[in-house]
């Protein structure tokens, strides 16, 4: 299998401008949503709106963007399974084969001082996590990164075949659950710590 299509949609953004470039001259379409679409076009680089891809604009001050059918149908899809296949025809929905997606900055944003609850609820990432764990998966057909340390290694094997071995694919996998789990942890330390001081 060949990769085509990819979704970025990252909160760090180290390094993601050369993969971006990487992924564009070998020929994989790019799919982005907001800061990392920008950064990318500012680059030079050929990017797709998600809203172009959905038909739905980024609602709710962007809490609602890739929670869409054909976002998570085009990751989920098991490409052997004919029935997923057949369902992605029929809705118009294209595969996504490799997801880059990390998570807005919860953590950066409870150490700052006078940090409001307010603005520590606004940096839980819902739609982030939701690709994360759609990707992993499905990371026989899908392969997630979420660790931009990861770049490097997966533009060299993909240097070389167009694709990224099932081996390799469960690694990252394995990582994107301890990204979402760790995460997750975080937000539930926080607001523990808000009932403890009474906080409301």
């Amino acid at each position: 299998m060949r990769i085509k299509r990819a979704l970025l949609s990252v909160s760090d953004k180290t390094g993601i401008v050369k993969f971006a470039q990487f992924l564009n001259d070998i020929g994989v379409e790019i799919i982005s949503t907001g800061g990392t679409m920008a950064e990318l076009k500012e680059a030079g680089i050929p990017v797709t709106y998600v809203s172009d891809v959905t038909g739905f604009p980024e609602i709710m001050d962007g809490r609602v963007k890739t929670l869409n059918p054909k976002i998570h149908g085009g990751i989920l899809c098991v490409r052997n399974n004919p029935e997923h296949v057949a369902a992605m025809e029929e809705h118009g929905i294209k595969p996504i084969d490799l997801v880059v997606v990390n998570l807005y900055p919860f953590k950066a944003t409870i150490v700052k001082p006078d940090v409001t609850e307010a603005e520590a609820i606004e940096n839980i990432d819902i739609g982030g996590p939701a690709m994360v764990r759609a990707s992993a998966k499905n990371f026989r057909d899908v392969v997630i990164v979420t660790n931009p340390a990861r770049y490097t290694s997966i533009m060299a094997m993909m240097q070389q075949t167009g694709d990224v071995d099932l081996v390799t694919r469960k690694t990252l996998a394995k990582e994107a659950f301890a990204h979402t789990s760790e995460y997750d942890a975080m937000i539930s330390e926080y607001l523990t710590k808000q009932l403890v001081e009474g906080k409301k």
